[in-house]
């Protein structure tokens, strides 16, 4: 129905840099906001930034200034530039969006996770 797929996550020195992107695909009638978490080892999933439809974002203290989320509608497609990476940074990020659906036969109001992709930050 409704698949979001994460990418570019990778092993990066402090201060370097990593773009992730993620792709929505199924059956996709709008899309409401797309938002990316993370999860440390040991830690709670937190969240890093929200994007919704309309534009608006929301950044963690802890990134704002650093991370920039932005997307693509045509696409369905949302990104997550990491500038200036911390090791406490280290974690598996998760893309995830609140998605109407439709399939001909059902619609509604679905909350989707991707399978994550992990993000190393280490000398």
């Amino acid at each position: 129905q409704v698949q979001l797929v994460e990418s570019g996550g990778g092993l990066v020195q402090p201060g370097g840099s990593l773009r992730l992107s993620c792709v929505a695909s199924g059956s996709i009638f709008t899309i409401n906001a797309m938002a990316w978490y993370r999860q440390a080892p040991g830690k709670q999933r937190e969240l890093v930034a929200r994007r919704r439809s309309v534009g608006e974002t929301n950044y963690a203290s802890s990134v704002k200034g650093r991370f920039t989320i932005s997307g693509d509608d045509a696409k369905n497609t949302v990104y997550l530039q990491m500038d200036n990476l911390k090791p406490e940074d280290t974690a598996v990020y998760f893309c995830h969006g609140d998605i109407y659906y439709s399939d001909g036969q059902d619609s509604g109001l679905i909350s989707a996770w991707g399978q994550g992709t992990q993000v190393t930050v280490s000398s």
